[in-house]
C-alpha cells in the first residue's frame, strides 16, 4: 500500500465523517463548516494522490480502481446530502450522477478490452467545477452572500454543463468501444 493509495483510502474514510458533520444529526456546533473543511481536505487528497502516483511512479491497479471510486463516492454523497438539505436541484444531481455511471460503465467496458480511458481536460474541468460548486453550497455562498450573488447556484449549473460536455466528449472519442 503506497502513499497515493493510502490517500485514496483516507478519502473514502472521510466520507462518513463528512456526512456526520454535514447532516449534523448530533447538533454539533459549526457542523456544516467542519463538513466543508473535511470535504476540501478530501478533495485535496484527490489531486494529491494522482500527483504522487505519477511523480513517484506508484501507479497501481488498486489505485486505478479505487481513485475514481473514491471520487464518485465523495461527490455523490455530498450531492445527495445537499438534495436532502434542499440546497441543490435534484435535476442537477441526477444529471451529474447519471454521467458518472455512464462513463464508469464505458471505462469498465474499455478495460475489459484492455483499453484505458484517461481523464480528459473536460473531465478534469468537470471535477474542478463540481468541487467548487459543492464547496460553495456547503459554505452557504460565502463570501458572496453579503452582496446577494448566487455564486453557488451559478457554479452548480456550470458544473452540470461541464459534466454533460465531458460525458459527451468521452462517448464521442470512445464510440468505437461501444460498437465493439
Amino acid at each position: 500500500m503506497n502513499l497515493a493509495n493510502k490517500l485514496t483510502v483516507l478519502r473514502i474514510f472521510l466520507i462518513p465523517v463528512f456526512m456526520i458533520f454535514l447532516l449534523n444529526r448530533l447538533e454539533i456546533p459549526y457542523g456544516a463548516s467542519i463538513a466543508a473543511g473535511i470535504f476540501i481536505i478530501a478533495a485535496i487528497t484527490d489531486a494529491l494522490d494522482g500527483y504522487i502516483a505519477r511523480k513517484k511512479n506508484q501507479i497501481t491497479t488498486l489505485g486505478k480502481f479505487m481513485d475514481p471510486l473514491a471520487d464518485k463516492l465523495l461527490v455523490s454523497s455530498a450531492l445527495i446530502s445537499l438534495v436532502q438539505m434542499g440546497k441543490i436541484s435534484v435535476i442537477a444531481v441526477v444529471i451529474i450522477i447519471a454521467r458518472e455511471f455512464t462513463i464508469s460503465i464505458l471505462r469498465a467496458v474499455a478495460a475489459s478490452e484492455g483499453i484505458v480511458i484517461s481523464a480528459s481536460w473536460w473531465g478534469k474541468g468537470k471535477t474542478i467545477t463540481q468541487i467548487v460548486a459543492i464547496v460553495a453550497l456547503l459554505i452557504n455562498n460565502f463570501p458572496f452572500s453579503y452582496i446577494n450573488f448566487p455564486f453557488d447556484i451559478i457554479m452548480t449549473w456550470v458544473a452540470v454543463l461541464f459534466t454533460v460536455v465531458s460525458g459527451v466528449d468521452y462517448i464521442r472519442i470512445n464510440k468505437h468501444i461501444l460498437r465493439g
